[in-house]
């Protein structure tokens, strides 16, 4: 009866919110954000409840990992690089001072998140704490509600404390580099616990006999306490942190703002926003007053009036986060590729996973070629001749081996000989220095990832007018075709002999994640890994028929094992479909490919069912690893109807829109939309469509359509039209099956 009672009752709220949105709406485009979405993850690393205004330097997270984790370790002031730890821990007790330690794990209820503001209650000492964050600093309150002692303690790992009358400074240690900040209270502490030079200190407030508030201000910097002190000054002048969370309102509606979109369900319109607050967790600018402190190089340097960032994960984030920013934050996009630029005068290298302490090196490839050639497809404005310097230098000289940074070795020297990567036989011993015996070799997805950046570097060189160098690294764009296997229709790993490895198992060889020859996916994933040559993978399958039975196996390919023995092999591969898996980037192009073999309505199809499966506003509603922004920009793209397969040339491929209207609203002043007449769950297949009122029948269109303005116009209905989008005219534009060489 209890639970009949209960249902009534959400049923009773739902039918009222829903009245009330139809009453009209007036939530700010802020309010759709639900950044607990994905915080319970599938098999790997959750979604955290990230407070910060859009690309700045100061995260605040809590110290807890899943939203089901029972226990926090306290509140710290900053999170330096996505995902990889924080620093200077904010611990508050209440209570007798001798039962102050140096850790806690907090009992802890009633959390409340929004992009720009942070609450929750310490339940086991009644103290209710709330964070807002401002570019370069932040503000906290602590309200004790019961009476007695009040406590607020910092740790540092490693790091020093300092304090004076209201004011508590220093530093703490982050992978080598010094974090510094400057805090001050607005109520002076009777005393600070231990010794300037402490690395944990804690400030006794005067015992309360009835509840109170204990507010904070600090600042944090990458170059010194007094510049921390600055950014604190300038952007918090006073305690009012209802003056903070009103500016960090406003800095989320105008970002999130430039997208507008109508339709859809209440859900879909919570699960886009929030995958588009998701798009601005990195990277970061870090910036400040002019100065920068790189981590390549572990010096400060002068901007000269560009912004400097960093913290990007480039195998994650070249798919689609990059391309999602060129069409809303051009300006911004041309300023991290300079910073991409400067990092290699810091080092001597680019870097793949920059942070802000250097460069954390993970993964294959190099995918800033791919970042700096789309930019450059696009018409951002950055330094093209720095870039193709430092590219091309870099992937000549550095070593391919995946989570090593250091200088070529033999297997390079191979590779670029022989144009593939060689792979050891299961039973053969590594005998290459530095090969991670955990990573290992992933001979075939180096070789891919190798093939699609020599590619990028050409079109550096050919804007550049270099022709030796563009013919060089076109020819080699074509690598990818040593490892195909026509035989079977998959890229198979060679022996250093050019053998291929046998006997094979496509869906297990490789031990975890198939890292002997792939990386985190098996060979049923790197079968599309061609982006930049999409025409010539259709061509090396024999025909367009034969390229989409393969695409259709792809989803319907059984695990072949039940789902704990796949998953202890692939801990990866979340969001399956068949062997299709949604939760990893390498497959984020793939269920658009079918339009380059002549059956789109496949693609609308795949695309609408992939949204509503995967993406879903719920603590479970992200399939994978989100790698700040890495996952989001593909609900982003596609929930608006297209989506960039190949980074590195300006189009778009087209989709099944989620939305009835989508505006996005340029820097240029202009505005692109999208509208899908008589949209639906099931009206999901386009029947005919119009580019700014004219028929169109291409399954694609270009960054100047969208720059330019106008409107995509497509009619949907329930059936599959399969006489729109085919014919050669209509397949998107790919590199070819031919080699254009500059002469």
């Amino acid at each position: 009866m209890k639970k009949r009672t209960l249902f009534a009752a959400l049923a009773l709220l739902s039918a009222a919110a829903l009245s009330a949105c139809s009453a009209g709406d007036k939530r700010e485009v802020v309010d759709y954000v639900n950044n607990r979405i994905g915080n319970i993850s599938h098999l790997l690393v959750p979604t955290y409840p990230t407070a910060q205004l859009p690309n700045s330097m100061v995260r605040i997270n809590p110290d807890h990992n899943e939203f089901t984790t029972v226990r926090m370790g306290g509140l710290p002031l900053n999170t330096p690089s996505h995902r990889l730890g924080s620093v200077l821990m904010m611990m508050p007790f209440a209570g007798d001072e001798s039962a102050i330690k140096p850790h806690f794990a907090y009992r802890y209820d009633q959390e409340k998140t929004t992009p720009y503001r942070y609450q929750v209650l310490f339940d086991d000492f009644l103290i209710w704490a709330d964070y807002a964050p401002a570019a370069h600093s932040a503000i906290f309150s602590l309200t004790y509600e019961q009476t007695g002692g009040r406590y607020i303690q910092l740790r540092t790992n490693g790091g020093e404390l300092h304090s004076d009358g209201n004011a508590l400074w220093g530093w703490d240690i982050y992978y080598g580099m010094k974090c510094y900040f400057y805090m001050e209270f607005d109520t002076t502490p009777e005393k600070v616990s231990g010794n300037n030079g402490d690395a944990i200190r804690y400030a006794s407030f005067a015992p309360s006999t009835a509840p109170s508030t204990v507010k904070s201000r600090y600042g944090v910097s990458y170059i010194d306490i007094e510049q921390a002190k600055r950014h604190m000054l300038n952007e918090i002048p006073d305690y009012d942190i209802e003056a903070v969370v009103a500016a960090g309102r406003k800095a989320w509606n105008k970002s999130l703002g430039k997208i507008k979109v109508e339709g859809g369900t209440e859900d879909e319109r919570t699960t886009f926003y929030t995958a588009l607050y998701r798009c601005h967790e990195r990277m970061i600018n870090i910036s400040e007053e002019g100065r920068y402190y790189s981590g390549l190089d572990k010096q400060i340097h002068d901007d000269e009036g560009e912004p400097y960032w960093t913290d990007d994960w480039a195998w994650d984030t070249y798919h689609a986060l990059h391309p999602l920013q060129t069409i809303l934050n051009p300006e911004a996009e041309g300023e991290k590729l300079n910073s991409l630029v400067r990092m290699y005068r810091h080092s001597g290298w680019v870097p793949t996973f920059p942070t802000v302490y250097g460069d954390m090196h993970a993964m294959n490839g190099n995918h800033a070629a791919a970042i700096f050639a789309d930019a450059l497809a696009k018409g951002i404005d950055f330094d093209v001749e720095g870039a193709f310097e430092g590219i091309s230098h870099t992937v000549m000289t550095e070593t391919m081996i995946p989570w090593l940074r250091g200088p070529k070795t033999e297997l390079d020297d191979f590779y670029h000989q022989n144009g593939w990567f060689p792979a050891l036989y299961p039973d053969e011993k590594e005998w290459v220095e530095g090969i991670s015996t955990f990573e290992q070799r992933q001979a075939v997805a180096v070789t891919l990832a190798a093939s699609y950046d020599d590619w990028c570097i050409a079109q550096l060189a050919k804007h550049l007018d270099k022709r030796d160098e563009h013919n060089f690294f076109l020819e080699r764009s074509f690598n990818y075709r040593n490892l195909f296997n026509r035989e079977t229709g998959f890229f198979h790993p060679k022996d250093a002999k050019g053998e291929f490895i046998q006997p094979f198992d496509y869906v297990f060889s490789g031990g975890i994640g198939s890292r002997a020859y792939y990386d985190e996916n098996n060979a049923w994933t790197y079968i599309w890994d061609v982006h930049h040559n999409i025409g010539d993978l259709v061509a090396l399958f024999g025909s367009p028929e034969r390229f989409t039975a393969k695409l259709d196996q792809l989803f319907v390919e059984s695990m072949q094992r039940s789902k704990w023995q796949y998953y202890a092999v692939h801990p990866d591969s979340s969001g399956n479909v068949g062997q299709f898996v949604m939760g990893n980037e390498p497959s984020f192009h793939i269920p658009y490919l079918y339009c380059y073999a002549g059956e789109p309505w496949k693609t609308q199809k795949r695309i609408r069912m992939l949204m509503e499966a995967w993406f879903r506003n719920d603590l479970m509603g992200v399939c994978g690893d989100e790698d700040g922004g890495g996952m989001s920009a593909f609900y982003v793209f596609s929930a608006m109807g297209f989506y960039p397969v190949t980074a590195g040339l300006p189009y778009y491929v087209i989709g099944s829109p989620l939305f009835d209207k989508v505006e996005i609203n340029l820097d240029n002043g202009k505005t692109f939309r999208v509208v899908a007449n008589n949209n639906s769950a099931d009206n999901k297949y386009i029947q005919s469509a119009k580019l700014n009122g004219k028929p169109y029948n291409k399954t694609y269109f270009s960054h100047e359509d969208i720059l330019g303005g106008g409107t995509l116009e497509l009619e949907m209905g329930n059936r599959p039209c399969k006489q729109w989008g085919v014919g050669a005219d209509a397949v998107p534009p790919s590199q070819g099956s031919e080699l254009t060489l500059m002469k």
